[in-house]
C-alpha cells in the first residue's frame, strides 16, 4: 500500500507538473484566459501575462493552447529556458513554430517565408498565435525589437500574427525599456497569490479530480498551508504532496495542522 491507497486517490493531486486536466478554475485564472483568449481572437497583436513564480502562469500557457482549435488556429507554444538567445535565434524559433521549413541563414529570407506562410494562414481563414513562456529571458533590448519587428507583419485591414508573453513581473520593466513595443501591448493582466478561502476550494478540487471527494486536511491544516505557501499554487502542491506521504506513513486519517507544521520544517518553509 502507498498513500494513493491509504486516502483512496487514483492518481497523485499534486503534481508540481502543469497539468491541463488539473485546471483549476479561480476567478482571476478564468479571467485571465477570457482577457487572452479576447486578444486573440481578434488579433490584437501582443498581449502580456506576468505573475510570481509558481502562480500557475504555464498551466494557464498549456490551457489555452490546448483549447485553440487546428481548424480555426495555427497556434504553438514556445519556452524560453535561457537568457543567452539572439534575436536571430527567436526569428527562426517563431518562423519554425509557424511551420516555416528548410530555414536560410539570411534574415530578410527568413522574414520574406515567414510573411508569406502568415498570409497562407490568413487565406486559409486561420489565424497564427504564438505563446511565449518565460518571455522574461527575453531580456536584451534588441530581442523585443524583434518582436516589435514582426508586429508590423500585417495586411491592410489585420494583423497576420498575436503574441501571447507569459513571465515574471520583470518582463513588465523589460517591456516598457521599448516604448514603441509597450504601447502595442492590447491586453494586460497579472495572476496573484490565492486567498485563503481559494487555497482550500483549490486544494478540495484537486483531491476531487484524483478521486477523493471527502475531505483529508483539517480546517486548521487547511489554514496552515495557505500561510506557508503564502497562496501560491506550485508550493501548495509541494506541501500538500509531502504531507500526504507523511500522513500515510504516520497512518494519519486525517492529516492535521501538526503533519503540516512537521513538513514545512523539512522543506525549510517555516
Amino acid at each position: 500500500m502507498d498513500y494513493l491507497d491509504f486516502y483512496q486517490l487514483q492518481q497523485e493531486p499534486f503534481s508540481v507538473m502543469p497539468l491541463t486536466r488539473f485546471y483549476y478554475h479561480s476567478e482571476q485564472h478564468d479571467q485571465a484566459i477570457l482577457r487572452l483568449r479576447r486578444a486573440i481572437t481578434q488579433m490584437r497583436g501582443l498581449a502580456v501575462l506576468v505573475g510570481d513564480v509558481g502562480t500557475g502562469k504555464t498551466t494557464l500557457a498549456r490551457r489555452i493552447l490546448d483549447d485553440l482549435s487546428e481548424e480555426e488556429y495555427e497556434a504553438s507554444l514556445l519556452v524560453v529556458i535561457h537568457a543567452d538567445v539572439s534575436a536571430g535565434w527567436l526569428l527562426k524559433r517563431i518562423a519554425a513554430q509557424l511551420g516555416v521549413t528548410d530555414l536560410p541563414e539570411d534574415r530578410m529570407e527568413i522574414l520574406a517565408r515567414l510573411y508569406a506562410r502568415l498570409h497562407e494562414v490568413a487565406e486559409e481563414g486561420r489565424k497564427a498565435v504564438v505563446l511565449i513562456d518565460e518571455a522574461q529571458m527575453l531580456r536584451h533590448q534588441v530581442l523585443m525589437e524583434e518582436l516589435r519587428g514582426l508586429l508590423n507583419l500585417e495586411l491592410p485591414e489585420q494583423k497576420l500574427v498575436t503574441f501571447v508573453l507569459f513571465g515574471l513581473p520583470e518582463l513588465g520593466e523589460i517591456i516598457r525599456r521599448d516604448p514603441p513595443l509597450a504601447q502595442r501591448v492590447a491586453v494586460r493582466f497579472r495572476l496573484e497569490p490565492f486567498q485563503e478561502n481559494t487555497t482550500a476550494d483549490y486544494i478540495a478540487h484537486r483531491l476531487s479530480l484524483a478521486g477523493r471527494d471527502t475531505p483529508i486536511f483539517s480546517t486548521d491544516a487547511l489554514a496552515a498551508i495557505h500561510r506557508i505557501a503564502a497562496g501560491v499554487p506550485r508550493v501548495i502542491n509541494v506541501v500538500c504532496d509531502n504531507a500526504l506521504f507523511e500522513g500515510y506513513v504516520r497512518r494519519a486519517a486525517e492529516v492535521g495542522i501538526d503533519v503540516i507544521e512537521a513538513v514545512a520544517s523539512d522543506l525549510d518553509l517555516s
